[in-house]
């Protein structure tokens, strides 16, 4: 049935389509670029189509390799996976997260200890760059967990909770705004269209008039550096009731106004098909659900998943 299948070949091409360089499958595969453009100019003769489009200092996948790469991608991983699970257990696994540097710092780690403690075999490695990372073609990373406001459909996909924005101060600056018109701490958003919400909604919302007579504004390029200014005392931060929850239940911010909320988007975990049922990528998976439940947060809305 399968004698047929030129299996050297295609795992030449799901290499370099992966990495979309012949240079790079050699080295993953330990052969020669040359090599690797052999078995893919043979797989093409054997298919009867071009799989690449070979451009200066790079190549791109026709519409018939792309086709091909996410068939056989998906097939070779879901295979890897299947041996994995036959393989006797290591004394330990290794799980690559990708995510943002605030959701790391502020929900993440400060957690992580439950999951250690219950998986110490598995060596969890956090990546906090915020390139855009397709998850298809970027093998090294194994989930990531993203703010969102869209479907995923081509990825198996876990919505964790939904964010809200409100303000927050430490107990006395929040006891000095019913007084006067405090200082207010705010985010420079780096993608303006997940943070549509800002000061002059929450004002309209909650009724106060504190942006009619310029109050001082104080503005931080990343959420942790506004939550520290907020807890050392320097004003009000608009802040995510995610982001935020840490500090909260240790008492060093408190909510102004707490019932006052403005909708933000919501936070969901992601991977390739398949990989789901990978041992460290399932417990981690199942980890951030229970650590979601937790939190009390239900998320409004699910992404699209395939089955």
């Amino acid at each position: 049935m399968f004698a047929s299948l030129p299996l050297t070949a295609l795992r030449a091409f799901e290499s370099a389509s992966r990495l979309l360089s012949f240079k790079a499958a050699a080295e993953e595969l330990s052969v020669t670029p040359t090599a690797i453009s052999h078995q893919i100019r043979s797989l093409e003769n054997w298919l009867g189509i071009a799989l690449f489009e070979r451009l200066p200092r790079q190549v791109r996948l026709t519409d018939g390799g792309e086709r091909l790469f996410q068939s056989l991608h998906g097939a070779l991983l879901e295979v890897a996976q299947s041996v994995d699970t036959l393989r006797p257990q290591r004394s330990g696994a290794s799980l690559t997260v990708s995510t943002i540097a605030a959701f790391a710092a502020l929900w993440l780690v400060p957690r992580l200890g439950r999951f250690y403690a219950r998986h110490p075999n598995i060596s969890l490695r956090l990546d906090t760059h915020c390139d855009v990372i397709d998850l298809h073609q970027d093998a090294s990373v194994d989930l990531v967990v993203r703010y969102t406001q869209g479907d995923y459909p081509n990825l198996y996909g876990l919505c964790l909770f939904d964010e809200s924005f409100g303000v927050y101060g430490s107990p006395e600056q929040v006891a000095l705004a019913t007084r006067r018109v405090p200082t207010l701490i705010s985010v420079r958003w780096c993608n303006s269209k997940f943070y549509a919400y800002d000061w002059e909604a929450w004002c309209v919302k909650s009724g106060e008039t504190w942006l009619a007579g310029q109050p001082v504004v104080r503005e931080y390029d990343e959420e942790h550096y506004a939550l520290q200014a907020a807890i050392a005392g320097q004003g009000l931060v608009l802040a995510s009731n995610i982001l935020v929850s840490e500090s909260v239940a240790s008492g060093l911010l408190v909510a102004y106004k707490g019932e006052v909320q403005v909708d933000g988007a919501g936070y969901a975990a992601l991977c390739v098909p398949g990989r789901e049922r990978h041992p460290p990528v399932r417990a981690f998976f199942a980890w951030l659900q229970e650590e979601a439940a937790l939190s009390g947060l239900l998320p409004r809305s699910r992404p699209s998943a395939p089955d």
